[in-house]
């Protein structure tokens, strides 16, 4: 029914169906966290994609639906540009469509491949989980928005401990796949819309998180971006760090935010004293630039309680323009070393390593824009006894997208089973149970502190075990299935 009513729509009509689908799409995502809404347009989508004849139209409504879908998603893009606006604020609409523009062509390029080979739904339901994939991963990945994020308050969202944010997607895409195929026997489609609906509307009842006898304090300082580095405030942040670390009853391990300490690495001895001496011998882990005689790091550090840095990590998964300018290897290598250090931001660290907190185990550290990567979080070279995630989310505003980047946070603890400290300078500072779930933190745009017990690891789910591999190799093999097919129906045509 549905099919034939597209069909009698003009193109126009189609693309603005399409936009509107993938506006109601993007409800699913924080701040609205409206599932039930996020998943009938998606389901409307397949059937948009059935009523596709051809390839191309296929391919532009898939591209529309995910315009639509990632413009409102990813509304908080145009936050940086306003920080120096009368500089920079006629970039944001320019950032913000090119961005969603280059993301909807994964979209888009699904749907077309799908129709191309002719495989119906099911090829959609393959393909569009292979495109969220490259999405994460190519071009040094974007996956932020993906689908499954909606689902996070939901009881479905405990499924990423299984099969991660791609696998998700898959089932989300086969759900689908069968619903659209069964939409005209209503007898047969009730079941499966019915297990769907339970799975996101079911009341949600995590058993509490068994606790370690560790206490650790998330400090948020509230540093406003177009503030941060003033000199007339920075006494006036680094106050307020001081005091929040030096609060009663001291804990076993303080978190700083990003770049809470506004002075290169080399020249921090004396602001580690006053930190050791509030400290008063408890750990502090806090984030701080450094330099070395080829590159700027953002780096975090950790240090002691006679105010020593006893270790660092440099952040390897950069921000594209924002922490470094693509290609900037490339310009080095054919002597404009002097261009791509100027243009090129940050160095590059090694790769995802441990670090030493004493008491509490090894800790993984993940610095502002890292924790949206799983694959990244899943390189761990060992498993930690849990992860620590220092961000500045004070670029983001204060609406979409430090919350979106606080639920993205949760996935990478339901997905490895691991409890995430997160200390955040604008908010929201948070410290995460291994099932994802909330258990204390500080609200957007307050200065303070929270003492939280540290939570005990779960052991290593499925997906902390294999990754994201054996899905890519089950895509794979499911596509090479539809090539397949398409050239067994397309031969007897070429050779009558």
């Amino acid at each position: 029914m549905i099919v034939a009513w597209l069909a009698a729509r003009t193109l126009w009509q189609w693309l603005l169906i399409a936009l509107g689908c993938g506006a109601v799409m993007a409800l699913g995502q924080a701040p609205v966290d409206m599932p039930v809404p996020m998943l009938i347009a998606f389901l409307v989508s397949f059937e948009f994609y059935r009523g596709a004849a051809r390839a191309g139209r296929a391919g532009l409504v898939g591209f529309a639906i995910g315009f639509a879908y990632f413009v409102l998603s990813l509304s908080w893009l145009t936050e940086p540009f306003q920080i120096d606006a009368d500089r920079h604020a006629w970039m944001a609409p320019f950032a913000l469509a090119g961005m969603s523009a280059l993301l909807a062509a994964f979209w888009g390029l699904a749907f077309s491949l799908a129709r191309r080979l002719r495989a119906g739904v099911l090829g959609l339901a393959v393909l569009w989980p292979l495109a969220e994939l490259a999405r994460g991963y190519l071009f040094t990945g974007f996956p932020w928005g993906m689908l499954p994020q909606g689902l996070l308050d939901t009881p479905a969202a405990q499924a990423l401990a299984w099969v991660g944010p791609y696998g998700m997607m898959l089932v989300l895409c086969a759900g689908a796949a069968v619903l659209v195929q069964l939409m005209d026997r209503p007898l047969l489609v009730l079941p499966p819309a019915a297990l769907a609906l339970a799975s996101v509307l079911w009341p949600m009842s995590l058993p509490a998180p068994e606790l370690t006898p560790h206490v650790v304090r998330l400090v948020q300082p509230n540093a406003p971006q177009q503030e941060k580095f003033d000199p007339e405030k920075l006494p006036v942040f680094m106050n307020r760090l001081l005091n929040a670390t030096a609060a009663e009853p001291r804990p076993d391990l303080l978190v700083w935010p990003e770049t809470a300490v506004p002075y290169l690495l080399e020249y921090a001895q004396p602001v580690f004293d006053q930190i050791a001496i509030s400290a008063r011998g408890a750990p502090v882990v806090l984030g701080i630039q450094r330099r070395d005689e080829d590159w700027y790091y953002n780096s975090l550090v950790v240090v002691d309680g006679n105010a020593q840095v006893t270790d660092i990590y440099d952040k390897y998964h950069l921000v594209p323009f924002g922490e470094y300018m693509p290609l900037s290897d490339l310009a080095s290598s054919i002597g404009l070393r002097g261009l791509a250090e100027a243009v090129g931001g940050y160095g590059r660290g090694p790769g995802p390593r441990m670090v030493d907190l004493g008491d509490l185990g090894q800790a993984l550290p993940l610095i502002c824009y890292e924790a949206v990567f799983a694959q990244d979080v899943g390189a761990a070279p060992v498993r930690p006894a849990f992860l620590i995630q220092i961000t500045n989310d004070a670029w983001f505003g204060q609406h979409a997208g430090p919350q979106q980047h606080l639920a993205q946070a949760r996935m990478r603890a339901i997905e490895q089973g691991l409890p995430l400290a997160r200390a955040a300078n604008t908010g929201i500072s948070a410290m995460i149970g291994p099932r994802g779930q909330v258990l204390d933190s500080l609200p957007l745009g307050v200065a303070g502190h929270v003492d939280a017990v540290l939570p005990a690891a779960l052991p290593p789910t499925l997906y902390a075990r294999t990754g994201d591999l054996p899905l890519l190799v089950l895509l794979l093999l499911g596509g090479s299935v539809l090539l397949a097919r398409r050239i067994s129906i397309d031969a007897p045509r070429r050779h009558p």
